[in-house]
């Protein structure tokens, strides 16, 4: 990171951006090309270590890009205000995010897959949810092991003001 003056290291902010953010940003290799989708999530949190879940159809592209090569690298973003300045260069965007590289991987089991989830409608929707087996037999979810991560806030800076 270059600007570490915008690093976030403090657990309960991180957690806080994983809670405003509604959309993760999911870059997988197909082919030796990017392939990139936006996904609903949920998450946990474990000791610093992160889990990320999404759904999916039970057949498809991005599921067979897992099978070829499970890496993925992810990107989230909230709390977006652009800002003015006195000169073009000044103008930008204020903003906090989460991101990073893991492991993807399709789960089988039925309980595993129900409480992931119940835990991406507890993240997008604030409500609890249980799913049955045949509810989660419809879908493939699909669990992201992070390996690495990082988060970042950039205010407006001092002087400036929102557009």
């Amino acid at each position: 990171m270059t600007r570490r003056e915008h690093e976030i290291t403090d657990s309960d902010q991180i957690t806080q951006i994983l809670d405003t953010c509604k959309i993760v940003h999911l870059a997988f290799i197909d082919q030796g090309k990017p392939y990139l989708i936006p996904m609903n999530y949920g998450y946990s949190m474990e000791n610093g270590a992160l889990t990320l879940y999404v759904h999916s159809a039970t057949e498809g592209h991005k599921l067979d890009v897992i099978h070829a090569n499970p890496m993925v690298s992810f990107e989230m973003e909230c709390d977006l205000e652009p800002f003015e300045g006195k000169v073009a260069c000044q103008y930008g965007l204020a903003y906090s995010t989460v991101f990073g590289m893991g492991t993807a991987e399709i789960l089988d089991d039925p309980k595993e897959k129900g409480d992931a989830l119940s835990n991406l409608m507890k993240v997008q929707t604030g409500k609890d949810f249980t799913f049955d087996e045949k509810m989660v037999s419809i879908v493939s979810v699909i669990k992201i092991s992070v390996t690495e991560y990082a988060a970042k806030h950039r205010p407006i800076p001092e002087g400036l003001r929102k557009i």
